[in-house]
């Protein structure tokens, strides 16, 4: 199905990513050049993911929800409601743990120089809920957010993805992580790449009805299976 849209896929920036990989990886707590590096890498990974969309059962329920999935997620009140062992409340949790807010995203996007509106309302929207339901893809993989479950997380979106900016952190990160955990980085890495491949596609979730469900039960219609080679990381290593 063709569809018509005025959204121009970006030039390849390979000169404004290697400077903000080099920033990125002496401040890895900055996550502003995150954005960066995907968006001067991407593409029209976005274009192809929102056409994807479209040919999805949720498209409707996405793009015409009245309330975006950053509102939604930043609600704890209504998270907290949510049933125990639901992915609401396993969301929630894992935010409180780390000490991050869902908005936490939107400034890190914003501070790296997003650029809004896209051109395209519909890819817009897009766009935005992909970036936002990072964290919720955190909680239903099983990847913590130290150095190496972010590594494997970026290794999974890549899969699902395709965009070349997150595939490009995710191998400088792998080569890094090298130096604290040796060959068992890689193989964790692409462990989560082939779960990525595997999974059902996660951009295309309606996760606003997800949220209320049992967390195991969401993992096994999504088809995520267990991250054990990251999880048998000694990631006290990094975690002191």
């Amino acid at each position: 199905m063709k569809v018509e849209t005025n959204y121009e896929a970006r030039p390849l920036q390979p000169l404004v990513a290697m400077r903000a990989m080099k920033a990125l990886l002496k401040d890895p707590e900055a996550t502003e050049h995150v954005f960066v590096i995907i968006r001067a890498l991407s593409g029209d990974a976005i274009e192809r993911g929102y056409r994807r969309l479209l040919l999805t059962p949720n498209a409707d329920l996405i793009l015409r929800a009245p309330t975006s999935l950053l509102s939604v997620l930043s609600d704890r009140d209504a998270l907290r409601q949510m049933p125990e062992g639901s992915l609401g409340r396993a969301y929630l949790s894992f935010m409180e743990r780390g000490n991050i807010t869902a908005e936490g995203l939107k400034d890190a996007s914003e501070t790296g120089g997003q650029e809004a509106p896209l051109g395209d309302s519909g890819i817009e929207t897009y766009a935005l809920r992909l970036r936002d339901q990072h964290d919720l893809w955190h909680v239903v993989t099983g990847f913590g957010r130290d150095v190496a479950g972010e590594a494997c997380l970026l290794a999974f979106t890549y899969a699902q993805t395709k965009n070349r900016g997150i595939g490009f952190i995710a191998f400088m990160g792998a080569l890094k992580l090298r130096k604290v955990f040796g060959s068992k980085v890689f193989s964790s890495m692409w462990q989560a790449y082939q779960m990525g491949r595997r999974t059902l596609w996660l951009p295309g979730q309606h996760w606003e009805a997800l949220l209320s469900q049992p967390l195991n039960q969401v993992r096994v219609e999504l088809g995520v299976s267990e991250p054990d080679r990251y999880q048998s990381l000694p990631l006290e290593l990094v975690l002191g």
